[in-house]
């Protein structure tokens, strides 16, 4: 049966990767729709319309219930869908698919934001803040929820090579995630359970085949450009009010 391709808005970030791994795991064919975070993208009018919380990624199915297109955004749903589309990585047990919706579920109240917070304080928290103390404080608050929420997961691969037992989205949706070399505060021998599993998933032939897909989308935008606009990034990316 023929497919058309999916269309993913996406930008290489662990959010994107999560959804081009699934895909790439699922054998959906798809196309990739930049959306240039640093550049605003994600506010322009075409994509509110299918991600309203101006967040990447989304995917469009040309393919969807019925016979046709759906848009869908946040990427635990978008996985949940590709899961149920497809039959794969997401049981049809129910119990089974319970544990898998619990790890999803976990990623994305846990380890991703508190893992992005982490991030943003070590790494992008404005230097010029009077009080710096705030600013240590956010390194030092997030780095610790992380270390504690990386415990939690190194305790549930403890004798298991995949999150919910067998290969299943809750490990595509963690993987990108978990940083798997030493940094950010958290060294990850202190995590021997997750230092093989991050090293078995990425040997896996479909994430390669993603991050691959990834590099090409940072080539084609030269992130390593040091011009006027990658600097200017961090106006668009950070200090994000209600817009009306």
């Amino acid at each position: 049966m023929s497919q058309q391709p999916i269309e993913v808005h996406y930008w290489p970030t662990p959010n994107g990767h999560k959804i081009t791994i699934a895909l790439e795991e699922m054998d959906l064919p798809y196309t990739i729709v930049p959306v240039n975070i640093g550049r605003g993208d994600q506010f322009t009018p075409d994509f509110l319309a299918i991600s309203p919380n101006n967040r990447m990624p989304a995917i469009v199915d040309p393919d969807g219930p019925g016979g046709a297109p759906i848009a869908i955004f946040e990427s635990g749903a978008i996985l949940q869908y590709l899961g149920r589309k497809t039959g794969l990585f997401y049981p049809s047990d129910e119990r089974a698919r319970v544990k898998v919706d619990e790890w999803v579920h976990w990623q994305m109240a846990n380890l991703g934001p508190n893992a992005g917070q982490r991030n943003h304080f070590r790494n992008y928290a404005p230097t010029f803040i009077l009080d710096q103390r705030q600013v240590a404080y956010g390194a030092i608050r997030y780095t610790n929820e992380v270390s504690r929420i990386y415990g939690v997961l190194n305790k549930q691969l403890d004798g298991r090579d995949f999150i919910a037992g067998a290969y299943s989205i809750a490990d595509m949706i963690s993987w990108p995630w978990v940083a798997g070399r030493d940094g950010q505060g958290i060294m990850i021998d202190d995590f021997p359970h997750i230092k093989t599993w991050h090293a078995r998933v990425g040997e896996r032939p479909a994430v390669k085949r993603a991050l691959q897909a990834a590099q090409a989308v940072r080539g084609r935008a030269n992130l390593q450009d040091q011009s006027r606009e990658a600097q200017d990034a961090r106006k668009v990316l950070f200090g994000q009010r209600a817009r009306a």
